[in-house]
């Protein structure tokens, strides 16, 4: 790498972008002689020249060819997908974004693609007590960066169906629990999203009550995700993943309507404000 070293206030996806900007400047090459050669477009090189981007793993291993170094960026890319999501969990990232459809249950917290930054902090300070704020704040901020897909011109269907845990356990305070609310509703409001609440009068219509994602491709088939605070885990199996999808239509099927949803969660919007 360069001799030269990034501020040490600069997150890890801008010392990334430090990096192979110092590299390409070293070499007298242009944003756009780089997006060749790696294949990617020049907007992207800039985006994680400014580490407003994620790097892909094909776009550190072009780095690593056109710079010379070895294998240092894909090292580094790793380094900061591990840092800041659990190792387990990466398999999983790589997929969502290439997603079509995602359906998601949320048994007790709110699923992470939709969480505002406050409920994401909170939600990390209580697991990660003893981390330092920058810590915090990095996990935080890649959580974040995961609803960039909604960005996209053509956004993930998004099912959404919530188990009523997940609205009246309070997670940050009121004021934190109004933030969320406020937030799912915005969301409900998209074509893009339907939201279902799964009241706790509906019992246990799976016989599990465990959270889990199911993400659908155009070219690929269904995947579904599972997992818990030890790990977690992408299944592919067609028999777990029609297991999965038969779950998933009994949870839907025992939900409360979208428009009925969408009601109780205003009502208690409002008892978190008052």
């Amino acid at each position: 790498m360069d001799e030269s070293t990034p501020s040490e206030n600069l997150s890890p996806l801008e010392g990334f972008g430090f990096e192979v900007r110092s590299q390409r400047e070293g070499r007298k090459l242009t944003q756009k002689h780089v997006a060749k050669a790696i294949g990617y477009s020049e907007a992207y090189v800039s985006r994680v020249e400014s580490g407003k981007l994620m790097p892909s793993e094909k776009f550190a291993r072009g780095c690593d060819l056109v710079f010379g170094t070895h294998g240092i960026f894909e090292r580094l890319r790793r380094r900061i997908a591990e840092g800041e999501h659990p190792t387990w969990f990466v398999p999983y990232l790589q997929l969502e974004p290439r997603a079509v459809g995602i359906r998601d249950f949320s048994a007790q917290l709110i699923m992470g693609l939709v969480q505002t930054e406050a409920y994401a902090e909170a939600i990390f300070r209580a697991a990660h007590p003893r981390a330092e704020s920058e810590v915090i704040d990095g996990k935080v901020a890649a959580r974040l960066r995961r609803q960039d897909i909604f960005a996209a011109s053509e956004p993930p269907a998004l099912w959404l169906i919530v188990h009523e845990m997940c609205l009246r356990t309070l997670v940050g305070g009121r004021a934190v629990m109004a933030g969320q609310l406020e937030h799912l509703l915005t969301y409900a409001t998209s074509p893009h999203m339907d939201l279902q609440v799964l009241p706790f009068s509906a019992g246990v219509p799976d016989g599990e009550m465990l959270s889990f994602t199911l993400l659908s491709f155009d070219n690929s088939p269904t995947v579904v995700y599972s997992g818990d605070r030890r790990g977690g885990r992408v299944y592919d199996a067609p028999k777990v993943v029609r297991g999965s999808v038969d779950a998933y239509d009994r949870l839907r099927a025992h939900a409360l309507s979208p428009d009925d949803s969408v009601a109780l969660v205003t009502s208690l919007l409002k008892e978190y404000r008052s």
